[in-house]
């Protein structure tokens, strides 16, 4: 079975559980639904939407489940750019715009490293999910994020 068959049995399996179907059963806070011409994924998150919590992120956490993430929120879009100062595990960043649609994925940024990484302008929302599961997902640029965050004129929004 390869990488990306274990993610998806996964992810399905995960919301096949009671507890996840009924939190997964409409759009969330802590839940965040992506979806693209490689399928849908699922996780959920906590939202860091304040500057003392987007300033701590995931630092200092030894590991993260494989359906979890934490989804950093801006008061509006603007230039986003992160770096993995006290941060353990390897993380993918996915970069979204005001309308939920993604710009970019910055796949495995490497623990500890101080290193500017450039999400670029016009960012509302950013996923960090565990590294590599973009890649193996097909998560990329142009495929659509769910959330709440985005409001109601997303290119996915949470009325549907």
């Amino acid at each position: 079975m390869g990488n990306r068959s274990a993610i998806i049995l996964i992810c399905a399996a995960l919301s096949a559980s009671g507890a996840a179907s009924a939190a997964w059963a409409g759009c969330a806070a802590n839940l965040v639904e992506l979806r693209g011409d490689w399928g849908q994924a699922r996780f959920t998150v906590e939202v860091a939407d304040d500057p003392a919590e987007r300033a701590v992120g995931l630092m200092n956490r030894p590991a993260m489940a494989s359906g979890a993430g934490m989804l950093f929120v801006y008061e509006q879009p603007q230039h986003a750019r992160f770096w993995m100062r006290n941060t353990l595990i390897p993380l993918d960043m996915i970069f979204a715009g005001p309308d939920g649609v993604v710009t970019r994925v910055h796949g495995n940024a490497v623990p500890l490293d101080e290193t500017v990484i450039d999400g670029g302008a016009g960012v509302l929302g950013v996923l960090e999910i565990n590294g590599g599961l973009a890649a193996a997902l097909g998560i990329g640029a142009g495929s659509q994020m769910r959330h709440p965050a985005f409001g109601p004129a997303a290119a996915w929004p949470c009325t549907d």
